[in-house]
């Protein structure tokens, strides 16, 4: 055990010198998580400014009060009525005075409760953007709302019933309140903020690069010749693979936790229980260091293990969701869910959003497996390095 530590402390001390240990572990992906908040983050804070609607309405039309009533009572855009005569909408619209005009025809309110379908006018201004998208789609869910009532007069109709009871029945249909309520929840998987989402995936993913510091530098030292000395040496066989993959153990777990940790503080996010982040972490890099033991078995020199370092590290951080989530179903679904690179992110989606040790299960099981599986792939692969 004594050597173990031995060649693990020595090893750390060179991985820790080696300036592209910090370049590749932190301030890539710092650099990188900046950038892309510099992009993408505008759009989380997205606020609507407000808007004014020139709008000519019927007086004493009941019908068409209901459409305005439904523009006031919106709260985000913050919308401003003004009612003007008909001729004057498009006027104002195309001054910029008012970013949307609404032209409501006479007999508005008449024509619906008799099954009619009057057309009613919207007018973009000059300076229309989401804000007006957002009105006209409020307006054209309120008349659709209001077009029920036509439905239900024409039945009404059909069967025979009296005009009065007809009307009625017309406006009750379009004047009612929607059937279904809709209430503000959470996913079930518990996702992660834009933001965390974009914290997480840096961070598994240069957690693949990290890991690939200690284990790849077996191949080095067998280039180098300094592997077969050390192999001579009495100690017992494996101890040297040992120290490696602990070196990159130990890389991986200190600069995921600098990531989260420092990603958290710059973008204010919170990724929940730290034992349970701590534990996904531990998981997380446990199955990236099995990884790097395959391609330090199949890479003959320094050069292909690299590049196949970055082949698997892209792959697995494009394919988890590193750069943007992934959706699949069926059988591409499941592979999707088995990357540790997806079940990291997800389990700090269950953390985030409360979850404790008991909660994350099965991003935990999926990525041990995967290290189960990888690791038993190492001991059966061929080492092309002995073979040189």
């Amino acid at each position: 055990m004594n050597q173990l530590w031995t060649l693990t402390a020595s090893d750390l001390r060179q991985r820790v010198r080696d300036k592209s240990v910090v370049i590749f572990a932190l301030v890539v992906p710092l650099a990188l998580m900046l950038v892309f908040n510099l992009v993408f983050g505008g759009t989380e804070d997205l606020e609507l400014e407000p808007v004014t609607v020139a709008a000519a309405v019927p007086a004493d039309d009941e019908l068409a009060a209901v459409l305005l009533a439904a523009l006031g009572e919106l709260e985000s855009p913050e919308v401003t009525v003004q009612e003007v005569a008909a001729d004057e909408v498009r006027g104002l619209a195309e001054a910029g005075t008012a970013e949307l005009g609404l032209v409501v025809p006479e007999g508005f309110g008449e024509a619906l409760t008799r099954g009619e379908g009057p057309v009613v006018d919207i007018v973009e201004g000059d300076g229309a953007g989401i804000e007006s998208d957002v009105l006209v789609a409020v307006v054209q869910g309120v008349l659709d709302q209001l077009a029920a009532g036509t439905v239900a007069a024409g039945a009404a109709d059909e069967l025979g019933m009296p005009p009065a009871q007809v009307g009625a029945i017309a406006q009750q249909a379009a004047t009612a309140g929607p059937a279904v309520t809709l209430a503000e929840g959470e996913a079930s998987n518990e996702q992660l903020s834009g933001l965390g989402s974009l914290v997480a995936g840096q961070a598994g993913l240069f957690l693949l690069f990290t890991v690939g510091f200690g284990v790849l530098s077996l191949v080095n030292e067998r280039e180098q010749g300094t592997l077969a000395r050390l192999r001579s040496m009495p100690m017992r066989p494996g101890l040297v693979v040992a120290a490696k993959a602990l070196v990159s153990f130990v890389l991986g777990v200190v600069a995921t936790t600098v990531l989260l940790v420092v990603g958290s503080l710059l973008f204010d996010v919170s990724f929940g229980s730290a034992l349970a982040v701590g534990v996904l972490v531990v998981c997380a890099v446990t199955a990236a260091t099995s990884l790097m033991l395959v391609i330090a078995r199949v890479a003959r020199t320094a050069e292909q293990a690299n590049v196949l370092q970055s082949i698997f590290a892209i792959a697995l951080g494009t394919a988890g969701g590193a750069f943007f989530p992934l959706t699949a179903s069926g059988v591409a679904g499941q592979l999707l869910d088995l990357n540790p690179v997806a079940a990291f992110i997800r389990g700090l989606g269950i953390t985030s959003g409360g979850g404790g040790l008991t909660d994350i299960g099965v991003p935990v099981l999926y990525m041990l497996a995967f290290a189960v599986v990888v690791t038993a792939a190492s001991l059966l692969v061929p080492d092309r390095g002995r073979e040189l």
